[in-house]
C-alpha cells in the first residue's frame, strides 16, 4: 500500500528519507522553511553533496513520486504520515536546541484536519516524542494524532546505500495502528530480512543516543591508543587489525586520527551528558570522550608544531576539510579546528577539499587561501597536513608533491599515505601511531 508522506526538512536526513519512501512507491512531499533549499530541489539541484543520490532523486521526481513545498501547512495539508526531520543542534550546555522541532510542531497542529500519524525522525532527547503527543492534542484536540519516535542511522557519505540496506529499523510506539502503518511503510526493507525492533517512545529515542555514543567513543579510544603508540613507538594499524579481529570488539571504527565530527556525534554525546546530568545519572565515561576527542585535535596541531619548530610564519598546505570523506558538511569538522588553531599560531594555511570549499568559506572567509588544485595549494609550503581521508589523497603522486612543496614535512592525520614510500621520497613524515 502506497502513502502520501510528508516530510518537515530538507536536510541529509530529511531529503534522503523523502527520496527513499518515493522510491519505495509512497507519494511523498517535501517542505522546508528555507525556501532557498525548496527552490534548488524544484530545479533538479541537491542542495548538498552526497554519492548516490542524484540518481533516486531524478528518477522520482521524473515520475512525479517527490516533489518540494515552502508551504509548511499545504504540505502537512496534504500528507497522511509526517515526518519531522528538522535540525536539533545543540546548545553551549549539550542541551538539544528543539526550536525547530516545535514550530513543526505548531505547524502540523494548524494544517491537520484529519488524523494524521507523526513520525519524529529528528534526533530528540529522552521524552520528546510523548511530549510531542501531548502538545498535538491540546493543540488541536478535533484530530487524531499517532506519534511514532523512528531514529535515523544514516552515515554522511554512505546515507543511500544506509537508507535501503539498514542494519535495523527502530519503531517507538505503543500505538498499534501507527506500528502496523510504519510496518506497511516499511515493508520492503522487512522483505530483504532487515531487523525491526519495536519499543517505546523512550527506548527508541535513547537507542539512537546510545548508538552513536557508543560509536564515538570506540574511535576516542583508538585515537588514545594511537597517541599511546606514538609515546612507545607501535603501530597503531597492526594494534587495531589485531584487536578488530575478536569478535566482542570488531574493526569497524578502530581507524585513528584528528576526532570525530560532522552533525551528529558531537552533539549527540553532550546531549547524553546533558541528558545524564538531568536525571542525576553518572555519565562521566561519555563526558570523558568529549573531552578527549576535543583535545586530540590539539594533539594534532603539536604534532606539526614540533616537526616545524614553529608555525610562526610558515605556510602550512591542508588537504581536506570536509569532517569525513564523501561528504561536503564542515559542520564541528576537526580539520576546521585544527585549521584556525595553525592560523592562530601565526601560520599562513592552504586549503584544498574536492567537494567541502564553498562550505568551508562560510566559516573561514578571508582567512585561508583556497585552491581547487591540490598540488598548485601546495607550493610555497613548508608543510602538508592531510585532515580528511578522501581517495585522491591516498592516491597523491609523492613526486609532484616533491617538487611543490617546498619543505619536506608531511603529516598524515589521516594515516592514508604509506609511510615507507613518503620517507624513501625523503620527506619527514609522520602519522597518528605509526612509524
Amino acid at each position: 500500500m502506497a502513502y502520501r508522506i510528508t516530510i518537515l526538512g530538507i536536510g541529509y536526513v530529511g531529503l534522503v528519507c523523502g527520496v527513499g519512501l518515493a522510491d519505495f512507491g509512497n507519494e511523498v512531499i517535501c517542505a522546508d522553511i528555507d525556501g532557498e533549499k525548496v527552490e534548488l530541489c524544484k530545479r533538479g539541484v541537491i542542495p548538498f553533496y552526497e554519492p548516490g543520490l542524484e540518481e533516486y532523486f531524478e528518477r522520482n521526481c521524473r515520475e512525479k513520486r517527490l516533489r518540494f513545498e515552502r508551504d509548511t501547512v499545504r504540505a502537512i495539508r496534504e500528507g497522511s504520515v509526517i515526518f519531522v526531520a528538522v535540525g536539533t543542534p545543540s546548545k553551549d550546555d549539550g542541551e538539544a536546541d528543539l526550536s525547530f522541532l516545535w514550530r513543526a510542531v505548531e505547524a502540523i497542529a494548524r494544517g491537520s484536519d484529519d488524523s494524521k500519524i507523526v513520525v519524529v525522525k529528528s534526533t530528540v532527547p529522552v521524552g520528546t516524542s510523548r511530549r510531542v503527543e501531548t502538545a498535538l492534542r491540546k493543540l488541536n484536540p478535533r484530530v487524531t494524532f499517532r506519534v511514532v519516535s523512528n531514529p535515523e542511522f544514516l552515515r554522511e557519505g554512505r546515507a543511500v546505500y544506509d537508507f535501503f540496506h539498514p542494519d535495523k529499523i527502530v519503531i517507538g510506539t505503543e500505538d498499534k495502528v501507527a506500528q502496523e502503518v510504519m510496518r506497511e511503510i516499511y515493508r520492503p526493507l522487512y522483505l530483504i530480512g532487515t531487523p525491526f525492533v519495536f519499543c517505546n517512545f523512550e527506548t527508541a529515542e535513547l537507542i539512537k543516543y546510545a548508538n552513536n555514543a557508543f560509536l564515538a567513543m570506540k574511535i576516542t579510544f583508538i585515537n588514545q591508543i594511537a597517541n599511546l603508540c606514538d609515546a612507545v613507538g607501535a603501530d597503531v594499524h597492526v594494534v587495531a587489525k589485531a584487536i578488530g579481529m575478536d569478535g566482542r570488539i570488531g574493526p569497524k571504527f578502530l581507524h585513528p586520527g584528528p576526532g570525530f565530527g560532522g552533525s551528529c556525534f558531537p552533539k549527540d554525546t553532550r546531549t547524553l551528558v546533558w541528558m545524564g546530568k538531568k536525571y542525576g545519572v553518572d555519565m562521566s565515561l561519555i563526558q570523558e570522550v568529549v573531552a578527549a576527542n576535543a583535545k586530540q585535535r590539539q594533539i594534532i596541531v603539536e604534532k606539526l608544531e614540533k616537526l616545524l619548530g614553529s608555525l610562526e610564519g610558515k605556510t602550512i598546505c591542508a588537504l581536506g576539510l570536509a569532517f569525513k570523506a564523501e561528504t561536503d558538511d564542515v559542520r564541528e569538522s576537526p580539520a576546521i579546528d585544527i585549521v584556525r588553531m595553525v592560523l592562530r599560531r601565526g601560520a599562513l594555511v592552504h586549503v584544498h577539499d574536492p567537494q567541502a570549499l564553498q562550505n568551508a568559506k562560510q566559516v573561514l572567509g578571508n582567512t585561508v587561501v583556497y585552491f581547487e588544485d591540490m598540488y598548485e595549494a601546495m607550493k610555497s609550503c613548508d608543510a602538508l597536513v592531510i585532515l580528511t581521508e578522501w581517495n585522491c589523497y591516498r592516491n597523491i603522486d609523492l613526486d609532484k608533491v616533491s617538487s611543490s612543496l617546498r619543505g619536506r614535512v608531511i603529516l598524515d592525520a589521516r594515516n592514508v599515505l604509506d609511510p615507507e614510500k613518503a620517507k624513501e621520497k625523503g620527506f619527514l613524515y609522520e602519522g597518528v601511531g605509526r612509524r
